[in-house]
């Protein structure tokens, strides 16, 4: 007869076990897409009009009077322009003269003003609305203070809180910010699975 001990088989399930919770418990870690800088996008072509915009100094004394009720006030301006698609990026001046403007106009005219009053650690976004969205969206994202908040004036009346947002929403693809051109780093990043 051959006894068997079970005590080896158990410890190595027990330590499995405690490394796959800790293994869980760190994703939550990863829920906002960390960007990290590129040389180029899929969008460099298309951007070339709006790269003037992009590229604005910023005055930092101006930031002072920036609250999140003006940017409220600047998003529901924009959100008030009836939707229309368009095939190239619209400066911020064509949006303000052509009757519509589409989500990558809008969020334009939107880094535009927040950069001429002094807005730091903004960033033009594309990427996806949803993750089952059939076509790409343009949203800014601005970080003040400890917080940062989705600024989309095609869809949204005011600033959004990443933490209020659904999860699953406003999955992040590239990022600009003045030259500066990012990837976000997100396992549910369509460029990332080509």
């Amino acid at each position: 007869m051959v006894l068997i001990s079970i005590s080896p088989f158990f410890q190595r399930r027990l330590v499995a076990l405690l490394f796959a919770i800790l293994a869980l418990s760190a994703i939550s870690c990863f829920a906002e897409s960390p960007f990290f800088s590129v040389v180029a996008t899929p969008y460099d072509h298309q951007m070339a009009r709006i790269q003037p915009v992009l590229t604005t100094s910023v005055e930092s004394a101006a930031s002072r009077n920036l609250s999140l009720a003006i940017v409220n006030h600047w998003i529901n301006d924009l959100r008030t322009i009836p939707y229309g698609y368009s095939m190239q990026w619209r400066t911020p001046q064509e949006v303000a003269r052509d009757p519509v403007a589409d989500c990558k106009g809008k969020a334009v005219a939107l880094y535009e003003q927040m950069r001429a009053h002094g807005a730091h650690n903004i960033r033009l976004v594309i990427g996806k609305r949803a993750p089952t969205s059939h076509c790409t969206h343009t949203w800014v994202e601005w970080t003040d203070g400890a917080c940062t908040y989705v600024l989309d004036p095609t869809i949204n009346w005011n600033a959004w809180s990443t933490e209020q947002l659904p999860r699953n929403s406003y999955v992040p693809y590239f990022a600009f910010c003045g030259t500066k051109k990012f990837r976000a780093a997100s396992a549910d990043n369509l460029y990332a699975k080509l």
